[in-house]
């Protein structure tokens, strides 16, 4: 049964914060309402951060990381060793990693996998920007931190090949996140070990 709201208003206001993930419109009833309590300035500044995230927002121009500037800080730390990347699926790998405080170098950010199901194929993700980087030169290790899925090895995979002839090292992280897991849910000191003890992707595919 459809639920009835004394106000056209409050009903917006539940059908788009029930278009977050993971917010159902119990959840989103009660968000609004919590608004509704508080003062106006709260709510205007919850609305302004949202919009200003949306407008200001950038991605790194050499990682494709979120940032604040055209380079993130990552990139921009010379004390990083930017001779070792770590590819990931998105911002909340990096955040994970970084949570660990096991890994020096820099990052790639592909914003996604490949996963023909969902209609995301390898041009739809930033390998060929990898590549390039690959092909600069500075680049000594690629290390493949994707979530132990089919479709993370998949892109392993796919970014293996891509690579092959260039004269790179391509590690993998070690399987201390089990089979089918995602990189964001793994705890920090199972994921730190997993980042120090990779091991080199071309010995993987051949167990």
């Amino acid at each position: 049964m459809n639920q009835k709201y004394p106000s056209v208003l409050l009903e917006n206001a539940v059908n788009e914060l029930s278009s977050l993930p993971g917010v159902g419109r119990k959840t989103a009833l009660r968000l609004a309402l919590y608004m509704l309590r508080r003062d106006a300035g709260y709510t205007e500044g919850f609305a302004s951060a949202l919009l200003a995230l949306r407008r200001d927002v950038k991605y790194c121009k050499v990682c494709h990381n979120i940032c604040d500037d055209d380079v993130c800080s990552i990139c921009a730390d010379r004390q990083r060793d930017h001779s070792t990347v770590c590819v990931v699926e998105n911002i909340k790998e990096v955040m994970a990693i970084e949570n660990t405080g096991q890994f020096r170098g820099v990052y790639h950010v592909l914003g996604g996998i490949i996963s023909p199901m969902d209609g995301i194929g390898p041009g739809d993700l930033q390998i060929d920007s990898l590549v390039q980087r690959i092909a600069e030169g500075e680049v000594k290790e690629v290390v493949l931190a994707l979530s132990t899925t089919m479709e993370g090895d998949t892109t392993n995979f796919f970014i293996y090949r891509k690579l092959s002839s260039y004269d790179v090292k391509i590690s993998v992280i070690a399987r201390g996140v089990s089979i089918g897991d995602e990189i964001e849910y793994a705890d920090e000191i199972t994921l730190g070990r997993s980042i120090v003890n990779r091991t080199s992707f071309n010995d993987s595919i051949k167990i």
